[in-house]
């Protein structure tokens, strides 16, 4: 009888927009379902990426409502939807308190001298459900004060989370936005992401990744 391929989680990084943000793809390595993580543009160097990494994605997941993560869901939703025999690929995420923001997408985009379309997720996603990518969970983590709504994913099995623009390789998340809230980034870092354990590496919306116990250790806006 032959023994089963262990399923391993796979990715790659394409980064999107003039703000350079880290677009991810996570796979499967056996059943090669991916999702793609905050497509936020370029749609064709995306499209580029799943087709040389040979995966098939089954859904678009969104951090939060800014436009240079969230600005070319609905396209690349549409681009993947028309290929031959393809099925659904819903837009999920994030929670419905970026709901504001993924409405003025188009209208933020325009101020920046090029275009982008609103975004109706699919499904809004909470804190305490998880997705699913084959054998692999992800947990869904609230972490405010960036946007209101945002979320963080986390997969316990590999130690990894996909953090967005919560916390980065030393700094944390802008907060100086009319919605924006310091206090509430920094306690959803202390509380949520932290505990996760030193061992936890993470990959952020823009720049380097890192992993929770470095961060615990230099990052200046965490030191008591």
């Amino acid at each position: 009888m032959g023994v089963a391929a262990e399923s391993r989680l796979r990715g790659a990084i394409v980064p999107v927009t003039p703000f350079q943000q880290n677009c991810a793809i996570l796979w499967d390595d056996v059943s090669k379902k991916a999702l793609v993580v905050d497509p936020g543009g370029d749609v064709d160097r995306i499209l580029a990426a799943i087709d040389q990494t040979g995966v098939t994605v089954e859904r678009i997941l969104l951090t939060h409502g800014h436009l240079d993560h969230a600005g070319g869901a609905a396209g690349l939703a549409e681009a993947l939807r028309a290929r031959p025999g393809a099925g659904a690929v819903p837009v999920e995420g994030p929670d419905r308190r970026d709901e504001f923001l993924l409405n003025g997408i188009a209208a933020q985009a325009a101020q920046y001298g090029f275009e982008a379309r609103n975004v109706a997720p699919d499904r809004w996603l909470s804190e305490g459900e998880s997705i699913s990518l084959g054998a692999h969970r992800f947990d869904i983590l609230h972490c405010p004060g960036h946007t209101p709504g945002h979320l963080v994913y986390v997969n316990h099995a590999a130690r990894f989370a996909l953090v967005g623009d919560v916390l980065f390789q030393g700094s944390i998340g802008r907060t100086d936005f009319p919605y924006g809230d310091h206090a509430a980034l920094i306690d959803a870092i202390r509380t949520k992401l932290l505990p996760l354990g030193d061992d936890y590496s993470f990959l952020c919306g823009h720049g380097p990744g890192s992993s929770i116990g470095d961060e615990r250790r230099t990052n200046p806006f965490l030191r008591e």
